[in-house]
C-alpha cells in the first residue's frame, strides 16, 4: 500500500501530510510534517511554531532550510547528528506519540497486513529528514505493536 496524502484512504490518512494532532516533549504537534520539518530550524520558538502547521504549509516552511550541508538538525536547542542514534530514538519518539492518536491508530491498523511503502520519498539519508524506509518501517513496527 502506497502511502501518501493524495492516495485513498487508509493510505492518505497515514501521510505525515495528514492532521493527527500528538505531543512530544510538551510540544503540541498538529501532524507528523509540522514535527519533521521543525527539526530543521535550531530556534525551539520557531520549531514550536512550525510544529502547529499541517500539510504543505508544514512542507514548505522547512523547504529553503540547508541542513544537509553540515546534516545537523534539532529539537528543543539540542543538536542531532542525521546519521546518528540519538535521531533514530527522537523519530522513534515521535512516532510512537503520533501513535496514541486515535485517527491515526485506526487508519493504521486499517491497513490490516499490506506492505507499506511511499513512493514518493527519498531513501538517501542526506537528503531528507526521514526517509521512505525509516518512515514505513516504524509505521509497520507500530503496527504490529497496536495488534498485540
Amino acid at each position: 500500500m502506497d502511502i501518501g496524502s493524495k492516495q485513498g484512504y487508509p493510505a492518505s490518512a497515514l501521510s505525515n501530510f495528514a492532521p493527527h494532532p500528538f505531543e512530544i516533549d510538551g510540544v503540541q504537534c498538529a501532524s507528523a510534517e509540522g514535527f519533521l520539518q521543525s527539526l530543521k530550524f535550531s530556534n525551539p520558538e520557531m520549531q514550536k511554531h512550525v510544529c502547529t502547521l499541517v500539510g504543505f504549509k508544514a512542507k514548505l516552511a522547512g523547504k529553503e532550510k540547508n541542513w544537509y550541508r553540515d546534516q545537523t538538525l534539532y529539537w528543543l536547542g539540542k543538536e542531532y547528528k542525521r546519521d546518528g542514534d540519538e535521531y533514530q530514538d527522537l523519530l522513534d519518539r515521535a512516532y510512537d506519540a503520533l501513535s496514541l492518536n486515535d485517527s491515526f491508530k485506526r487508519a493504521l491498523l486499517a491497513t490490516h497486513d499490506a506492505v507499506l511503502t511511499h513512493s514518493i520519498g527519498k531513501n538517501d539519508i542526506r537528503a531528507t529528514v526521514l526517509t521512505r524506509s525509516e518512515f514505513c518501517s516504524r509505521l509497520m513496527k507500530i503496527r504490529a505493536r497496536l495488534k498485540e
